[in-house]
């Protein structure tokens, strides 16, 4: 049917056209974006300016710890954002969880734009510039399992990757524009100037996220995959229909997700995020800690390690989309374990490629992990998305993606720069890197095997049904 009726207001839902796809997809594409630029700006930043004017105490390396310690803070918070979106996602909708976490972002983002630094407040300034950091990090654990199913619950049958990398893309898309106004702001003002003002540009850009709230809000239509659960909850509350048992036997409980999640899904959400913490935790230390590390300890120009960083982002806007739609055509599992495979082995190569001081290598090494984190990215949401049902999706997605996020990308940089102290060495690193990677291979590994039984099981019942042959 191309037509739907929500049960909350007895309207119809507009057509499932292709063109009305394609909207919603751009919408949850462009909130991506404009949610990742908000949330980068802050590990620029974090790089290269706020350890000096939030946390001047001490050595340099102590003033960056602490600022990536702060970085790290917003990890920390997105499962709560990830928990409190989900839950209220898959009773009262994707779309109104996605325009609150787009204004909550754009107000923290604005905020740390003119907070007053620890000269001008004293002790108030890093208090605040945490808890501002806090708020992005609920905002962006909400926003990502909103996005993500805006556009791969609309996705035609069969396309479900290729839309779901629409979401994907947000991720290199701000990366790429937080570079490029950190590069911009820096080159329209000296050093001293870009210490004292010309940082906190990028941050007052964020505050655009607002207007695209705003558009989503009154132009966007709910999902059709959840205008269905709550049809369903609407039928079950009036006694038409009694709760159907999820995959594995047990029955769905639409008023407490999060419940349903905890009692009979946890290990699916921790396989889901031992997945994907290589992924994150390697995206995080090129474009944030391999920019402190090049700049501080190499004494490599920040103009020139910030324009490999964009250049290379840029190629993930062709990869992605590519790894997503072959996804769809050869497995996600497959596709994906073959990008944790090259991480484990190319982690090694990264580090020496970066050692030699020389911007050249820095952009082969950071370019060939670039490949292999796209590859891996490109499939995840539609992943995730098939991982859990439409009743529990937001908060089984989220959650696993968050728990990625938390020990994966939160600690990455900070973990960077303790390895770096303690041993000397950037093999530490890529040690590092390597022993998540094996991690995610495990992960892989046990969620195949699942599938895999999931299929042997509904296969059977059509098997004993079938007649008997000679």
């Amino acid at each position: 049917m191309d037509t739907a009726a929500s049960p909350s207001t007895g309207t119809t839902a507009p057509a499932l056209t292709d063109r009305n796809r394609r909207k919603v997809a751009t919408a949850a594409a462009l909130a991506s974006a404009v949610e990742w630029y908000d949330y980068f700006v802050f590990g620029i930043a974090a790089a290269l300016v706020l350890g000096d004017l939030y946390f001047p105490a001490g050595s340099s390396s102590a003033g960056v710890l602490a600022a990536f310690a702060t970085f790290a803070v917003g990890f920390l918070a997105r499962p709560v954002g990830g928990i409190i979106a989900g839950q209220l996602g898959d009773k009262r909708g994707r779309k109104p969880m996605l325009v609150l976490a787009l204004t909550l972002m754009g107000v923290a983002t604005t905020g740390i734009g003119l907070l007053p630094t620890y000269e001008t407040i004293g002790i108030a300034a890093p208090v605040l510039l945490v808890l501002l950091r806090v708020l992005q990090g609920i905002a962006v654990g909400a926003q990502w399992g909103g996005a993500m199913l805006m556009a791969t619950e609309y996705a035609p049958e069969g396309k479900r990757g290729l839309y779901g990398s629409l979401v994907q893309l947000g991720v290199p898309i701000g990366v790429v524009t937080a570079n490029t106004v950190f590069l911009i702001a820096g080159a329209t003002t000296s050093d001293s100037a870009f210490a004292a003002w010309g940082w906190r540009l990028p941050f007052l850009v964020g505050v655009l996220v607002l207007v695209l709230a705003w558009y989503i809000h009154t132009r966007v239509e709910e999902t059709p995959a959840f205008r269905e659960a709550e049809k369903a909850l609407a039928e079950q509350e009036k006694g038409e229909a009694l709760p159907q048992p999820s995959a594995g036997g047990t029955p769905i409980s639409l008023r407490s997700p999060l419940r349903t999640i905890l009692r009979s899904h946890l290990g699916t959400v921790f396989l889901a995020g031992g997945s994907f913490a290589v992924n994150t935790a390697t995206f995080y230390i090129i474009i944030t800690g391999v920019l402190d590390y090049a700049t501080r300890e190499l004494e490599m120009k920040r103009s020139a390690v910030l324009a490999v960083s964009l250049c290379v982002s840029l190629t993930q806007l062709v990869l992605i989309p590519a790894a997503a739609a072959l996804s769809d055509r050869v497995g996600r599992l497959r596709i994906y374990a073959f990008g944790a495979v090259g991480l484990l082995v190319w982690a090694v190569p990264l580090f020496l490629l970066i050692d030699t001081g020389s911007l050249l290598w820095l952009g082969v090494g950071t370019f060939v992990t670039s490949c292999f984190l796209s590859i891996m990215y490109g499939p995840q949401a539609a992943l995730f998305a098939e991982l859990f049902t439409a009743e529990m999706r937001y908060t089984g997605a989220s959650l696993g993606y968050q728990i990625a996020a938390v020990f994966g990308g939160g600690l990455a940089p900070f973990v960077m720069v303790l390895l770096l102290e303690a041993t000397g060495t950037s093999m530490a690193v890529s040690g590092y890197i390597i022993g998540l990677a094996v991690i995610a291979l495990i992960s892989i590994r046990i969620l195949s095997r699942r599938a895999g039984a999931g299929r042997q099981a509904n296969a059977a019942p059509q098997e004993e049904n079938a007649p008997a042959q000679a």
